[in-house]
C-alpha cells in the first residue's frame, strides 16, 4: 500500500487547526471482481480493501461509518482498526483506500463520516483522543493521546482542511450530520452532548452545541450515536442505542426532548437514514433494521416494520445515495476479522 505522509499541528486545549497537506491519493484497490448484480448502474455490494492480520493489525480490518456525496456519486467508509478512509463510486464494486491511517494526521481510528454540499468529508474520531491502545488495533503502540485530534475535515481532493480537538474533556465522537446552516453536528457517546463544527472568521472551530445531561440519563455502553436532520430542518434526531431511545434536539435552542415511538424496540440503534418521512434505524448487534414513520418536526415516530438482517453480519451505519441505501458490514462480531469486507445494498443478504 502506498502511504502518504500527512502533516498536522494541534494546539492542545484549543479548537483550531487548519493545514493543507496532502499531495496525492492512495493507490490501494480491492482485487475481487464486480459482484455483477446491478440496478440502474448501482452495484449490490462494494468491496473494501482490508489490512493483513499482523502485529499492527491484530484484529484485521473492521469498519463503521459511511458518508454519501450524492452530487458526485461517491461514498466514503471509515475503518475502525487503523483509521483509514475508503472511497467508492456508485456502480463500481471495487473501492480503494482514499486516506491512509495508522497515525496519518494523528488518526488511529475513525467512526462516523459525512459529506457536505461542497464535497468536504467530515470524520468522527470516536476514542481517538482517549484510547490507550490494545487488541482492537486503534493504537498498538499505546502512545500518548492527549494531543490527538477528535475529528477531521478533508477537501474532496483529500487535502486536510482541519483537525480539531474538543477542548477541556475526553470525548467519543460517534456520528455526524450536516445541518441546514452548513455546519457539522457530532454526537458524543460518552455524554449527552452534540458538538458543532464550522468555519468562522478565525478559521475552523468546534464548540459545544447542546448539553442534554439534565434531560438524558446516560448508561453503560454507547449513548448518543446516529444523527439525522428532521424533515422540517428545525431539529436533529439522535439515537441513544444502549437504551433504544430517539431524542429530538432543537436546532434553535439545543433543547432535547424524547421522541415518542410508541414503545418500539430500538435497542442497539446505530446508524440512522431519513428519506422523506421514513426513518431507517440500523440495530447493529440485534441484527435488525427498523423502519419508522417520523413526523416532519421529529417529535413522533411510528413503527412500520422490523426486518431481520443477515445473521452473518453486524451492520452499523448506512446512507442513501442515488436512491439506494448502503449498509456497512462492520465485522464487529469477529474477534479477528477476515474478508470479504463489504458495503451492501440488501441488509438481509
Amino acid at each position: 500500500m502506498k502511504r502518504i505522509q500527512l502533516l498536522t499541528s494541534t494546539l492542545a486545549g484549543t479548537a483550531v487547526l487548519a493545514t493543507t497537506v496532502l499531495a496525492g491519493t492512495t493507490t490501494t484497490t480491492a482485487t475481487a471482481a464486480d459482484g455483477g448484480d446491478r440496478d440502474h448502474g448501482r452495484a449490490a455490494s462494494y468491496l473494501l480493501a482490508g489490512d493483513p492480520v499482523d502485529a499492527a493489525n491484530p484484529a484485521g480490518s473492521k469498519f463503521e461509518g459511511i458518508g454519501a456525496d450524492e452530487r458526485r456519486g461517491r461514498f466514503y467508509v471509515s475503518e475502525v482498526t487503523g483509521g483509514e478512509i475508503h472511497r467508492g463510486t456508485v456502480g463500481t464494486a471495487q473501492t480503494r483506500e482514499w486516506l491512509a491511517g495508522h497515525g496519518a494526521d494523528g488518526r488511529f481510528t475513525a467512526r462516523g463520516i459525512t459529506v457536505d454540499d461542497k464535497g468536504r468529508v467530515y470524520v468522527a474520531g470516536g476514542p481517538n483522543g482517549i484510547s490507550n491502545g490494545g487488541p482492537n488495533g486503534i493504537d498498538p503502540a499505546g502512545t500518548d493521546n492527549t494531543a490527538r485530534p477528535d475529528l477531521w475535515v478533508y477537501s474532496r481532493s483529500g487535502e486536510l482542511v482541519a483537525a480539531l480537538q474538543v477542548p477541556g474533556k475526553p470525548v467519543f465522537l460517534n456520528d455526524v450530520a450536516i445541518g441546514p446552516d452548513g455546519a457539522a453536528y457530532f454526537t458524543n457517546s460518552k455524554d449527552a452532548e452534540i458538538y458543532r463544527v464550522a468555519k468562522g472568521k478565525k478559521g475552523w472551530g468546534v464548540k459545544l452545541f447542546a448539553d442534554a445531561s439534565a434531560t438524558i440519563t446516560t448508561a453503560p455502553g454507547f449513548n448518543l450515536g446516529g444523527i439525522v436532520v428532521s424533515a422540517d430542518q428545525k431539529a436533529l434526531v439522535v439515537a441513544q442505542g444502549n437504551v433504544g431511545k430517539l431524542w429530538r434536539f432543537s436546532l434553535e435552542s439545543g433543547k432535547a426532548i424524547l421522541v415518542k415511538t410508541g414503545g418500539a424496540d430500538l435497542t442497539d440503534a446505530d446508524g440512522l437514514v431519513l428519506r422523506g418521512n421514513r426513518l431507517t434505524v440500523v440495530r447493529n448487534f440485534k441484527r435488525q433494521v427498523a423502519t419508522l414513520r417520523l413526523s416532519a418536526d421529529g417529535r413522533k415516530a411510528t413503527l412500520v416494520r422490523q426486518r431481520a438482517t443477515s445473521p452473518s453480519r453486524v451492520l452499523t451505519t448506512a446512507k442513501e445515495i442515488r436512491g439506494q441505501i448502503l449498509y456497512v458490514d462492520s465485522k464487529f462480531d469477529e474477534q479477528v476479522a477476515s474478508g470479504p469486507y463489504e458495503v451492501i445494498a440488501d441488509p438481509t443478504r
